[in-house]
């Protein structure tokens, strides 16, 4: 309207203010797409003749000529044109986006994204179990290999299909996952624990889980992680001595 109002007022025969309508073109069309700039286009083309029908230092005659016809054309092709890379140009960062938080492997939350999750749950102040597990072995060659990579995708889904609809689950670690999950106590996150690792020695992963719940042990993400990497540490020496079988003394002469 600004602009339409210094073109009634201000404009001349050569002075060119009716380009500033290319301004407010270009602005609708970034801040939306391609269908609201040729809208934009269409407004603007008719405050322009509008404005040479109002002005008084320019015949009206002016407004049902060729040079308004072009403008129309340039207004137009500005406006979608705009829009087009404008509208494009989000999709491409909404993308980059969800690249930045997602595994590269898994598909998964990676960490980052992870821990906005924890922070938006610790904002509610709802109790919760933090759940992270370590695969206890892959197939290695100084990187993961082919067969290791499968094997992450088949722990990740097998996760994701083990837990209720709400639960979040993310790749934390070369080989760490980690589950956000509802428990009333570290109890009851020591039960869901302990099913998840059940679910995944029946399809043969060696998976070893720590817990840790909120706020019983910890009111903080730090504090959750400390708490959840030391059972699962002690959970992993457990199981070492236990798989330990001790050998039998020698048998002694009478």
């Amino acid at each position: 309207m600004a602009v339409f109002l210094a073109f009634v007022l201000y404009e001349r025969p050569g002075l060119g203010l009716g380009h500033f309508f290319y301004v407010s073109i270009i602005l609708a069309a970034l801040a939306t797409g391609p269908a609201i700039g040729a809208t934009a286009a269409v407004v603007a083309t008719g405050l322009f003749a509008a404005g040479l029908l109002f002005n008084p230092h320019i015949p009206s005659n002016e407004v049902l000529t060729t040079s308004t016809a072009i403008r129309f054309v340039t207004y137009m092709t500005v406006g979608v044109v705009t829009g087009y890379f404008a509208k494009r140009n989000r999709v491409l960062m909404g993308e980059l986006q969800l690249l930045a938080e997602r595994d590269a492997i898994t598909g998964l939350p990676n960490t980052r994204a992870f821990e906005q999750v924890i922070g938006a749950r610790l904002v509610h102040a709802q109790p919760f179990a933090l759940i992270v597990g370590g695969v206890d072995e892959l197939p290695r060659n100084g990187r993961h290999t082919s067969d290791a990579d499968d094997g992450l995708r088949e722990i990740a889904a097998r996760l994701l299909h083990s837990l209720p609809p709400g639960d979040d689950v993310a790749r934390i670690g070369e080989d760490s996952f980690a589950v956000l999950t509802y428990a009333s106590s570290a109890t009851d996150a020591g039960k869901i624990a302990a099913h998840l690792q059940r679910v995944l020695a029946d399809d043969g992963f060696s998976v070893t889980f720590g817990w840790a719940a909120y706020p019983q042990d910890g009111e903080n993400a730090l504090s959750l992680y400390r708490a959840a990497d030391e059972r699962l540490y002690a959970r992993r020496v457990i199981h070492r001595q236990s798989s330990v079988i001790p050998l039998a003394p020698p048998a002694t002469s009478a």
